[in-house]
């Protein structure tokens, strides 16, 4: 899988073979997600064309709404890491700024579509808004299909037990404390990614020394304490209990992911890990002392011990 982020780099081939195309957030590539995609690659093959992904970032509710905007579920990185998985032949970044949000439904049809992308194939949902002041839709797309010689396909919404996959439900189940629900969404555990970072070693005054994650999110869709598991490298498992928030009790300002392991003390500075979040076990609260705040940590870890029976 190749990543594009310019429309300055797009390989010739588009210009004389042609793409399969879908655009989107793909924020978690989730099941949904996964079942558009493969679609997408079944008709890609048919057609013999390669099969192209037009991601934006930011996403455009961050770029409109700032910290208003919806949690993101996974970083750029880690949508790639998952796209590859799928086998996706490119992934185009577009960088939605001004410039891109002010232009006119018809021109990036023209501009980017047919002329820069050269699409074949298009596979986008009905309710898909673009453009300028958000004129350009599905219908829009129809017609320029027939005009410019690409085929548009409805990719119509999955379902699970009746409820729509989608990631605003995956959100709102995380935001439920429903992990559960959010896996069955996903199609597997809901997960954070990131590189360990130096932090201000309070965790080890008080007897527990943690990992720290720097989230560089705007919104984070999880917030509280968790039982987890941490995978570290070529799948070594462990256990711990996580802390993601502001950490009100030295008055944080940005939100942090700190990761205290059982029974582990190597270094892990620099390393790359993923976070898997099993049990939400309290809510993120100010507590007066740090003696009382050791007493708290001491029961989360008798509760995450007890759910993974240690």
């Amino acid at each position: 899988m190749k990543l594009i982020r310019s429309i300055h780099h797009l390989p010739d081939l588009f210009s004389k073979q042609g793409c399969a195309l879908t655009i989107g957030n793909f924020d978690g590539v989730h099941l949904g997600h996964q079942a558009v995609l493969n679609h997408l690659k079944v008709q890609a093959k048919k057609l013999n064309l390669p099969v192209v992904v037009m991601v934006f970032e930011p996403q455009p509710s961050e770029y409109f709404m700032g910290k208003n905007a919806p949690a993101r579920l996974m970083r750029l990185r880690d949508k790639l890491y998952y796209l590859q998985q799928l086998e996706i032949d490119y992934v185009f970044s577009v960088k939605f700024n001004r410039t891109f949000a002010e232009q006119s439904a018809e021109h990036f049809i023209e501009s980017w579509l047919v002329k820069k992308l050269n699409v074949k194939f298009l596979s986008i949902g009905d309710d898909f808004r673009f453009g300028q002041q958000r004129q350009g839709d599905f219908q829009l797309l129809q017609k320029a299909g027939i005009q410019f010689g690409f085929g548009v396909e409805n990719n119509k919404s999955f379902l699970f037990d009746n409820q729509r996959i989608s990631s605003t439900s995956i959100r709102q189940a995380l935001a439920d404390d429903d992990l559960q629900l959010a896996e069955k969404l996903l199609g597997r555990p809901y997960r954070i990614w990131g590189s360990v970072a130096h932090g201000n070693k309070l965790g080890r005054t008080i007897g527990f020394p943690t990992a720290n994650i720097h989230l560089h999110r705007q919104v984070n869709p999880v917030k509280g304490v968790y039982a987890v598991k941490v995978i570290l490298g070529k799948q070594q498992q462990y256990f711990g209990v996580a802390n993601i928030g502001k950490r009100p009790t030295i008055n944080g300002i940005k939100q942090i992911l700190e990761v205290h392991l059982f029974d582990f003390n190597e270094n892990l500075y620099g390393q790359h890990i993923q976070v898997e979040f099993c049990l939400k076990i309290r809510n993120e609260i100010k507590f007066p002392s740090f003696e009382l705040l050791k007493t708290q940590i001491q029961q989360d870890v008798i509760v995450a011990r007890q759910y993974f029976q240690l």
